[in-house]
């Protein structure tokens, strides 16, 4: 049959205070239009100014991605006339890209595969389009925000690999603090380019780009359309047009917008408003040796030294808040796996459900405090939890909520063994029968004990003195 081949581009747009290439404030949810700047929409006497941060930013994400760097930085002009343009032509780096020759390992299906990544190069932001039946919308707010655009060569196979690897790019751009990357709000787009060819081929079939896919959901969802319209195409010995496509959420299908255009369509040529800057080597080095810690980094470390499954490491990862803050914790507890358990489970869902940032409910020292004490028995899950909820609502450290509401955990030997044997005592019938097979009162003489000291005897301890009391009293 045949072998589909894919390639991406992903277009990011940089954390910055100001546009690309003017003074304009980039600050997303602004009503439309009300930052469009003369010079993002080329009036007559205005000239373009490089933004500094937005080059320490593409460069650090170089550096991320292996890749190297060119000194000297030069743009070029790309014409075309398309709505989203208003001066008809975006400032980009068609011949001297910032990066090339880069990489990225992920993994898919527990397999490692080795993403070659052509270029990353900087560029301004179109003005958003919205379509509708009969009418298209355009805010230039988004034009002229700074980009990075960063090319793989075509080397995926399908919908699940190009998932992974935007994932694992999209935690790239989080972690190197470039970008938001949120793909429903635009700061993060992807450009499918899918061609298909006989199995065993070497050559390319037709390629077709769908442009502007703004979340994962999308891009599964338009590659497997495309792959299967396409199919069905040279099933048919139809030729598979050269299109630039658009994926429809409403019915669920790619849509044609355009012929797809070639290179010389363009007409690129170097910019000549904006002269070649020579980039100090010295301050490129000093952006690297600054690089943060990066997932891959962090994920072998949550695996190998703090013993994480590869599923609870993962999902620490997918937010870098609780990463960090997972990070600090563990600096003032060796609990590790404590502090992730409750980390991903109970406090994250409390994150999401009320929209917070893990800051916004605890302190580290305090966090930390609680797991210690958790780690080594002092408190039990059942007064972590009530005390982690504590607070929350209180806003004071876990010493001084326990202090305030009597919460402590009982351990002490003699006074559990009283309790139990009281407890025996008044279930004669229920001790014969857990001596005569039904082990699974075991549970519920711990219940008994639990109930009779208002959940403050030590789960564990009790489990392991009931065991041995039975065991005396067997027959």
């Amino acid at each position: 049959m045949f072998e589909t081949i894919i390639g991406i581009e992903v277009h990011c747009e940089l954390k910055t205070q100001s546009k690309m290439f003017s003074s304009a404030p980039v600050s997303f949810g602004q009503p439309p239009n009300s930052q469009a700047h003369v010079i993002d929409l080329a009036m007559p006497g205005t000239l373009p100014s490089v933004n500094k941060k937005a080059v320490e930013m593409a460069i650090r994400v170089c550096h991320a991605l292996h890749m190297d760097i060119d000194s000297l930085l030069r743009f070029d002009r790309k014409n075309y006339y398309y709505p989203d343009l208003p001066k008809g032509f975006q400032i980009t780096q068609q011949y001297h890209p910032i990066g090339k020759n880069g990489y990225l390992d992920i993994e898919v299906n527990e397999q490692k595969i080795h993403i070659n990544i052509e270029q990353l190069h900087l560029e301004e932001d179109t003005a958003k389009l919205t379509h509708d039946d009969d009418y298209t919308l355009i805010d230039y707010n988004r034009a002229g925000i700074p980009l990075i655009e960063i090319v793989t060569q075509p080397q995926f196979h399908n919908s699940q690999e190009v998932c992974a690897y935007l994932e694992a790019l999209r935690m790239i751009l989080i972690y190197t603090d470039v970008s938001d990357a949120i793909m429903a709000q635009g700061s993060m787009r992807c450009d499918i380019n899918i061609s298909l060819r006989p199995e065993g081929s070497q050559g390319y079939g037709e390629k077709v780009e769908i442009k502007n896919l703004n979340s994962l959901a999308n891009v599964q969802k338009a590659i497997d359309f495309e792959i299967q319209r396409q199919t069905e195409l040279l099933l048919n010995h139809c030729s598979v047009p050269r299109q630039t496509r658009r994926f429809d959420e409403k019915t669920q299908k790619t849509i044609a917008m355009r012929d797809k255009e070639l290179l010389a369509d363009y007409r690129y040529y170097p910019e000549p408003n904006i002269l070649p800057v020579r980039l100090p080597w010295h301050r490129i080095e000093s952006i690297k040796d600054h690089l943060p810690v990066l997932p891959a980094q962090r994920r072998d470390k949550y695996i190998h030294e703090y013993k994480l499954s590869v599923k609870e490491a993962d999902t620490l990862l997918l937010n870098k808040d609780l990463s960090d803050f997972y990070d600090q914790v563990v600096k003032q507890c060796i609990y590790y796996d404590t502090v992730c358990h409750w980390l991903i489970g109970d406090v994250l869902s409390y994150l999401h459900k009320n929209h917070l940032h893990i800051h916004d409910i605890f302190e580290v020292q305090d966090f930390a405090k609680l797991m210690n004490m958790t780690g080594q028995g002092i408190v039990s899950s059942k007064q972590t939890k009530q005390v982690l909820s504590l607070m929350i609502l209180e806003k004071k450290d876990p010493l001084t909520i326990m202090q305030k509401h009597h919460i402590q955990q009982m351990n002490d030997e003699n006074v559990l063994i009283e309790l139990i044997e009281e407890l025996l005592d008044n279930h004669f019938q229920l001790v014969q029968d857990y001596h005569q097979g039904k082990t699974n009162l075991l549970g519920y003489f711990v219940g008994q004990v639990m109930k009779k000291t208002q959940g403050q005897a030590n789960p564990q301890k009790t489990n392991q003195l009931l065991k041995q009391l039975l065991e005396k009293r067997k027959t």
